[in-house]
């Protein structure tokens, strides 16, 4: 496993919805973390990496007067050998509970602190990982409960690259985090707690990339497949780069759509345009999955077809707001015929 990790803390955050008392309960100190930790943290990363709606951002400048110490100083201190993790640890949770008895919202789970290294980068991963309840039988048929950690429900969670934190500390990216669930946003106590504001804003970008993909191929005057396989080939990288936790690079995605006959290449072409795009950037893989189809729901009814049949099989009536689907899926066919065969029955 490439997982490597350095530091880890487990503390238990309690807030009683009837009396709105935080109990917060310490961990033991971790010295050697075990192979299930090891694992337990592996599957936490990919879970977090997987998660399609994050933001980014940096540390925010630390008010001159505050009761404690900012996060971004107590992790400095701990990342420098002035203070031991467990200690560490311990403060942030504090300061954890703070924030959601200054909220009065009911939140339990386990915040988990964990330094840690993955394919050549260093990490630091902070979260609230929710319990959801299991139920056993026994061989007498008795039923039994459990408690588990679940990390598919995560939702307050951040992390931090740590050596974009330390090699550039003017970044608005070395922190990302999950955004808001419903009915309320993470930022609400969670980014309260780590001093954190949203810097780049990675919906933008993509939305800004897709553009100019889209303005790249119409002034190279594609025909529409061309355009429609440009459009997949960026699909695929930004699939692969998300894959492997990579920023999307607009000279890496240049060498892949430019053309040797294209007049001028992708990358070039974004500059001379001055599209607000940065070099590199992780982004919202949703929005690009929109370039090669068209799909919608509403009213009962779901339709999605790849762009290139808009117009051909699949022309829309603006004078009547009607879709006319010319070429009807098989499997659809087959449960149409049947449902008419049924009715003519009657």
């Amino acid at each position: 496993m490439s997982l490597i990790i350095n530091n880890i803390a487990l503390h238990f955050i309690k807030q009683s919805a009837e009396t709105a008392e935080v109990s917060l309960n310490f961990g033991p100190e971790i010295s050697e973390p075990s192979e299930k930790i090891i694992n337990f943290v592996d599957t936490l990363h990919k879970v977090y990496n997987a998660k399609g709606s994050k933001a980014y951002g940096q540390f925010s400048p630390a008010e001159a007067e505050t009761e404690n110490k900012p996060f971004e100083h107590l992790l400095t201190d701990q990342l420098n050998g002035e203070v031991g993790f467990n200690e560490f640890g311990q403060q942030a949770a504090k300061q954890l509970t703070t924030e959601i008895a200054k909220y009065d919202i009911a939140e339990t789970g386990y915040l988990i602190l964990c330094n840690y290294e993955y394919m050549g980068g260093q990490f630091f991963i902070a979260a609230i990982i929710p319990l959801t309840e299991h139920f056993a039988v026994d061989g007498e048929l008795n039923i039994s409960a459990e408690q588990y950690l679940d990390t598919s429900k995560i939702q307050l969670a951040a992390r931090i690259d740590l050596f974009e934190y330390k090699d550039n500390p003017e970044s608005n990216r070395y922190i990302s985090f999950i955004k808001g669930r419903a009915g309320r946003k993470v930022a609400d106590f969670f980014l309260d707690f780590l001093g954190c504001s949203e810097g780049l804003n990675a919906k933008e970008q993509t939305q800004n990339l897709v553009q100019a993909v889209e303005d790249f191929v119409s002034v190279q005057q594609l025909d529409a497949e061309e355009k429609q396989n440009t459009r997949k080939e960026l699909l695929n990288y930004c699939k692969e780069q998300k894959e492997t936790s990579q920023d999307v690079s607009v000279k890496e995605l240049g060498e892949i759509i430019s053309k040797e006959s294209d007049e001028q290449d992708f990358y070039s072409f974004v500059q001379d345009q001055a599209y607000d795009i940065e070099e590199s950037f992780p982004h919202e893989q949703a929005v690009v999955n929109k370039v090669t189809k068209f799909s919608g729901y509403g009213a009962g009814i779901s339709v999605s077809f790849e762009r290139s049949h808009f117009g051909k099989e699949i022309v829309y009536n603006q004078a009547n707001d009607s879709l006319t689907i010319y070429k009807v899926p098989p499997n659809l066919k087959d449960q149409l015929l049947k449902l008419l065969n049924e009715d003519s029955q009657h």
